[in-house]
């Protein structure tokens, strides 16, 4: 995991970018260690910030897409979307750009900040985490979300502001994959 961090965030931090790490590597900072082999980043970036990027991730130590690629992306106002590749591990980040997603904006507005080795990094809030684990659930039906969301609730429970937690549940209508939850087992 300290691998994917420093390759990827330590760009992102010494560019000044508003990011937050989120998925697989989340699930790990709130819960329970687990094998990954890429991250997945929210990034705030608009088109003027795209030259800023490239220079973030030289092509001569990762693949960018093109800036014009990039550029598009950007002018997505939902699900844009790239992905950075470090050459010589060939680790990957899938980046997933903010646009005008109010979940995205809500979260990125309140990163968790966590010293890890030499480097403070923004993960996304843990509710933001379990909502979009049960969207995806709803959409795909992989039960490793609905583990993931028990081993977050389990383990770091404390932090989670279950108000808001339950008023975007009823509002995204993910109340069937809430309680498929409530009745998955950490671990299992």
């Amino acid at each position: 995991m300290i691998d994917l961090i420093s390759t990827f965030i330590e760009p992102l931090e010494k560019s000044g970018f508003s990011y937050m790490i989120t998925g697989s590597v989340a699930t790990i900072a709130y819960a329970q260690p687990r094998l990954t082999n890429d991250i997945d980043l929210i990034l705030e970036i608009s088109h003027k910030q795209v030259d800023l990027l490239c220079s973030a991730f030289p092509e001569d130590r990762f693949y960018l897409p093109p800036s014009d690629v990039i550029k598009a992306e950007c002018a997505r106002t939902q699900r844009g979307h790239l992905n950075i590749i470090h050459l010589e591990s060939m680790l990957k980040a899938d980046v997933y750009l903010c646009g005008n997603d109010p979940l995205h904006h809500w979260a990125l507005a309140r990163p968790v900040r966590i010293q890890l080795a030499d480097l403070t990094v923004s993960f996304a809030p843990p509710e933001y985490v379990m909502l979009r684990k049960m969207e995806f659930f709803q959409e795909g039906g992989s039960e490793k979300h609905l583990r993931d969301i028990a081993n977050i609730i389990e383990t770091s429970g404390g932090i989670i502001d279950h108000s808001f937690l339950h008023a975007q549940i009823n509002q995204r209508s993910l109340l069937a994959a809430w309680e498929r939850v409530n009745v998955t087992k950490p671990n299992s």
